[in-house]
């Protein structure tokens, strides 16, 4: 075996190797993220859940408060309402709080949108990679790669312009929210 050959045979099996394991990391990394936003939804299914029933009960509590009130002096009837209009308040908040779930779940859409589109760079290393003939002389190899290098050039920039759309939330109570 020549060193020309040495040479084609240590890139092909460089780029393969690449490939492969890149795209296994990528897959183990894309089920993190599947299982990350499945533990959030529910939490945040729980979590909203929650503060529906503590608002219910604070406005059952509420509703006999008002009837305890309609004999009670007027000093402690303000202060009631006042720490009522609070509780409402901070429950309110809370609930809005709870929509930042969906700007998470566009992340992590994002997020696995952009590992697909780089196991496709690896898909496309690995593709241009099996096509290196093990006897290719240097002006091969650099023709070979430079081919790989423009699909992998093509490859990203089609990502890029798909990513390209920011993270939004709209009527928020804050205000609307942008990130990118």
């Amino acid at each position: 075996m020549t060193i020309k050959n040495s040479l084609a045979l240590e890139i092909k099996e460089l780029l393969s190797g690449l490939s492969e394991h890149g795209s296994q990391h990528l897959t183990e990394i894309e089920t993190d993220l599947v299982q990350t936003n499945v533990l959030l939804s529910e939490a945040i299914e729980k979590l909203g859940a929650s503060f529906m029933a503590i608002h219910e009960a604070v406005s059952a509590q509420q509703q006999l408060v008002d009837t305890l009130l309609a004999q009670a002096p007027a000093a402690a009837v303000g202060e009631l309402r006042t720490k009522a209009a609070q509780i409402d308040q901070h429950v309110n908040a809370a609930v809005t709080g709870l929509q930042f779930q969906d700007m998470t779940n566009q992340l992590i859409g994002r997020a696995m949108r952009r590992l697909v589109g780089v196991r496709d760079v690896l898909e496309v290393l690995g593709t241009h990679s099996a096509g290196i003939p093990a006897d290719a002389d240097p002006a091969q190899l650099q023709a070979l790669l430079a081919k790989t290098n423009e699909s992998i050039k093509t490859q990203n920039s089609n990502l890029e312009n798909e990513l390209w759309k920011a993270v939004r939330q709209t009527h928020m109570e804050s205000g609307d929210v942008e990130l990118f």
